[in-house]
């Protein structure tokens, strides 16, 4: 019987010790690999979105700006032909819900990597098969006057069903913009909205006349 009762008690303090050790773990060290997923892979994208916490970096002044939804620029609403986006004439209306985002550092070029998830809601005036989705990320470096450091517009395709609501996902591997020296990148931030300018096609090139 004694031999039974340490048996259990050391099965308990083993038990309890390999629960410490897990509640132990900082949440700072899950990838950012890892955040991604988390935050894409559930279905809990109708939270508000937020700006994405700092990320610990391993290659030296590397500083990874925080993003945040341009004012002004969280929804996209499209309305029938020659209708105003409100009331019986809305077609359809997105929205930003999550975001994230990871840089990589290489020859003195940032790269950054940004994540976005949103949904399409069709409205009373009917949605189409298919919507486009406009996204436009910038970096800027803030104050008194703001400065736009690099731009990039994006799209993606959203399939509409019956139900009239369906969820999007995009991410913007490729916003690449000169490292800031000393300090000057802790005033950089990562902004990201809808912008329907980006649906238009860029007007071609003049022609060369011929000599």
């Amino acid at each position: 019987m004694g031999n039974n009762r340490l048996a259990k008690v050391m099965a308990a303090a083993a038990v309890a010790g390999g629960l410490a050790c897990l509640t132990a773990a900082p949440a700072s060290a899950q990838s950012i690999t890892d955040r991604f997923k988390s935050l894409f892979g559930g279905k809990s994208d109708e939270e508000p979105a937020t700006n994405a916490p700092a990320v610990p970096q391993d290659t030296g002044d590397l500083t990874c700006p925080p993003v945040t939804v341009r004012a002004g620029a969280s929804t996209y609403a499209v309305a029938a032909p020659g209708k105003q986006p409100v009331g019986n004439d809305l077609r359809f209306q997105a929205t930003i819900s999550k975001m994230a985002r990871e840089c990589s550092l290489n020859g003195g070029v940032i790269t950054a990597r940004i994540g976005i998830q949103g949904r399409v809601i069709a409205g009373p005036a009917g949605a189409p098969a298919s919507v486009q989705v406009p996204i436009r990320v910038a970096v800027v470096q803030g104050g008194v006057s703001e400065k736009t450091i690099a731009t990039k517009a994006y799209q993606t395709t959203v399939t509409m069903t019956d139900g009239g609501s369906e969820p999007f996902t995009l991410v913007a591997e490729d916003l690449a913009y000169p490292a800031p020296p000393g300090a000057v990148g802790d005033s950089y931030i990562f902004y990201i909205g809808f912008d329907p300018q980006a649906l238009k096609p860029e007007r071609p090139a003049p022609k060369k006349k011929k000599q």
